[in-house]
């Protein structure tokens, strides 16, 4: 992992300049799930997106002048975490790869930058969830150390994001020492 966080990066928040074109990252990761018969996003709801950016809470790794990758954070998330959201973590979503970067372990840097930004901020842990089905995606999380913390089919609750709706969820989580 040292190798793969050796190479120049920073990250910062995604603009609504950038909107197009995270559209577009998302848009090539639901066409590369369906091209190999993972489950995965089936849509990307671009308004929630686009509320996201304006609320500060979505993020873009650049490498050289190219984003690399971007995620979302909230530092709430009772509809699917429920009882267990005590607001001492920071939640990771909607991780995508610019597919020119695929198989280079971005996620490294997602990591690295939340486990920064949680020990700089006082949380706990940074929790995530991700799709039952696809139990590779589970592995490849817990290889980075994520721990397995339960399944849970979200509602359709409209405060959620279309991509969240009505699923078979794996919550995750990874405890800052």
């Amino acid at each position: 992992m040292e190798e793969i966080l050796s190479i120049p990066y920073h990250v910062e928040n995604t603009t609504l300049n950038d909107l197009d074109f995270v559209c577009w990252l998302y848009d090539e990761a639901i066409k590369y799930q369906k091209k190999n018969n993972y489950f995965g996003w089936q849509e990307m709801d671009r308004e929630y997106l686009q509320k996201e950016i304006e609320r500060k809470l979505h993020y873009k790794i650049v490498q050289d002048g190219t984003v690399i990758c971007a995620f979302g954070v909230v530092f709430s998330d009772p509809l699917i975490w429920r009882e267990m959201d005590q607001g001492r973590s920071i939640y990771l979503h909607r991780i995508v790869v610019n597919p020119n970067f695929k198989g280079q372990k971005q996620f490294a840097k997602v990591l690295q930058w939340a486990i920064n930004y949680s020990a700089a901020n006082g949380l706990n842990s940074i929790r995530m969830d991700t799709w039952t089905a696809n139990p590779s995606i589970i592995d490849f999380y817990k290889e980075y150390g994520f721990q397995f913390v339960e399944e849970f089919k979200t509602g359709n609750a409209e405060d959620l994001p279309v991509q969240h709706r009505n699923l078979d969820v794996t919550l995750l989580e990874y405890s800052i020492k």
